[in-house]
């Protein structure tokens, strides 16, 4: 589908395909309002494929005594895991109590307690030295007290908001990648007329009539419609290291504080790697040029392995990647990153409504509000009330015997009823998994074929994730790649030797680790 395929008119169009404007889009598709979703880059380009892979209820929020946003955060972690198993997982947890360091036991005991409250059972065990070194033998045994183990969850933050577009456009709804919002045009009353969009790359450029126009381009949302009531968007960047798993074996996720600075970080088991993170610091360069984790916020994450894991040894060689995303928070003040409120605003007038802040993991509260302000504009919904979800629904008929109960149900939560195609075709080549990932060979030619790819890292980033868990973004199977995807995509082979070269280019950028930095 192009620009030119699209109906002149619309009830409702979203400006951004990052996790708020999808939960907005599926939303309004549920509904039964005809709803256009236009990103100006790819799906999940910006901090929705760039996060933490969590899907928590927030421990610290309860420290700044923000209960009210704990409680959401569990609640909709919860719902979560209901609707889309294979998708959201439980992930469970190790806090590591050590002498002279925070947190301290009675603290993170009480605060567990509430969180376990929040989502209606006990969720969280205390263990002595010995118990926690039998459940994690690579930590730091010196000064070592005990701990607590606790389960949140985890996602891949790209797929939850393509299995939302993806989902949505299936029930009739429309999306497109690479458009850009030029213009907001209106009526001599001061009624909203529509907007003019703009393919990237084509230049091709036309107007869409519409009701309402939905702003959910996060840290970019002031740039379309400024907040009225003195607040600001601050671009805060939250970076991440990426390990082998084999340089780290963690069966579970772990918290500490930091030695230096004692923020809360943590290591995560994701895939066959390891996530360690998260800075939180201003993000200072232009939005739109590329975001890169820098080298002293390399160097602070690399700390946390020295100091809690010293006898693995691990240093800046073992990384295979670096990400960094920038968060949008809203606030009136200066304090310091970590204290900012993670809350998300709406914000209307004439037909447009911004939405931004929030979450991962309240993406849906978010798209709940937002819709709520648009309600003046809109027709009355054709399907109920729009409540917005993700669920994964039954597993689907007549999937190969060859795929395993585990991976049926990975398959199933990332691409929904779309598994079946997915899997129609597929070889028992195709069923295998791509060395050192959980990818397997047929998630990489199914999305090429029908999961709007305009360039590779659309593909390697976001689609599959392997150019995150491969050495050098997975360099060593690009040859591969281009065999199995060329049949099914419209790309020459020069078209092919050119995404190769751009991806490289693209991946050094925006993953390799900072200049500067040796083991």
């Amino acid at each position: 589908m192009t620009l030119a395929d699209l109906a002149d008119s619309w009830d409702l169009i979203v400006a951004g395909g990052g996790v708020t404007g999808a939960g907005v889009f599926q939303a309004a598709v549920a509904a039964g309002w005809r709803t256009l979703l236009l990103e100006q880059r790819d799906f999940a380009w910006g901090t929705s494929s760039r996060s933490s892979k969590l899907v928590h209820g927030g421990l610290r929020y309860l420290s700044q005594g923000r209960l009210d946003l704990m409680r959401d955060s569990v609640r909709e972690r919860e719902r979560m895991l209901r609707q889309a198993p294979g998708l959201v997982e439980p992930l469970d947890f190790l806090v590591p109590l050590y002498a002279h360091r925070p947190p301290q036991r009675w603290m993170m005991g009480a605060a567990l307690t509430v969180y376990a409250g929040l989502a209606g059972r006990r969720a969280h065990h205390h263990h002595g030295r010995d118990g926690l070194l039998t459940l994690e033998p690579t930590l730091n045994p010196e000064g070592l007290r005990g701990g607590y183990r606790f389960t949140d969850a985890q996602t891949d933050d790209a797929r939850l908001v393509l299995r939302l577009i993806f989902d949505a456009r299936r029930a009739g709804g429309s999306a497109l990648n690479y458009t850009r919002l030029t213009k907001v045009e209106r009526h001599g009353d001061g009624r909203l007329a529509g907007v003019v969009a703009r393919d990237v790359e084509s230049g091709a450029e036309r107007f869409l009539g519409t009701r309402v126009l939905i702003n959910a381009t996060g840290a970019w949302a002031e740039a379309l419609h400024p907040c009225p009531d003195g607040r600001r968007l601050r671009p805060l960047r939250g970076s991440h290291l990426i390990l082998p798993r084999r340089r780290l074996p963690l069966r579970f996720g772990v918290t500490f504080f930091h030695p230096d600075d004692r923020r809360a970080v943590f290591l995560l088991p994701w895939e066959e790697t390891i996530l360690v993170g998260t800075t939180d610091i201003d993000h200072l360069p232009e939005l739109n040029q590329v975001v890169r984790t820098s080298a002293a916020e390399a160097r602070y994450l690399l700390r946390i392995l020295e100091a809690y894991f010293p006898h693995c040894a691990i240093t800046a060689r073992d990384c295979l990647a670096t990400m960094a995303g920038v968060r949008p928070i809203l606030t009136r003040g200066r304090r310091a990153p970590s204290r900012e409120p993670r809350d998300h605003a709406v914000w209307r007038r004439d037909g447009v409504v911004t939405v931004t802040g929030g979450k991962l993991t309240t993406f849906r509260l978010l798209a709940r509000d937002a819709l709520r302000a648009a309600r003046p504009w809109l027709p009355v919904p054709r399907k109920g009330s729009p409540g917005g979800s993700c669920a994964a629904g039954s597993m689907p008929v007549g999937l190969p015997e060859a795929i395993p109960p585990a991976l049926r149900r990975r398959l199933q939560g990332r691409y929904g009823t779309a598994v079946e195609e997915l899997t129609r075709a597929a070889t028992a080549g195709d069923l295998e998994t791509i060395p050192g990932t959980r990818t397997i060979w047929a998630e990489v030619r199914h999305a090429a074929a029908g999961e709007q790819v305009r360039h590779l890292d659309d593909l390697l980033l976001r689609r599959v994730r392997v150019g995150l868990q491969l050495p050098q973004g997975g360099s060593a199977c690009l040859e591969a790649v281009e065999r199995l995807c060329a049949p099914v995509s419209n790309w020459s082979p020069e078209r092919w030797q050119t995404e190769k070269r751009r991806y490289l280019d693209l991946w050094q950028q925006a993953h390799a680790l900072p200049g500067g930095l040796t083991g």
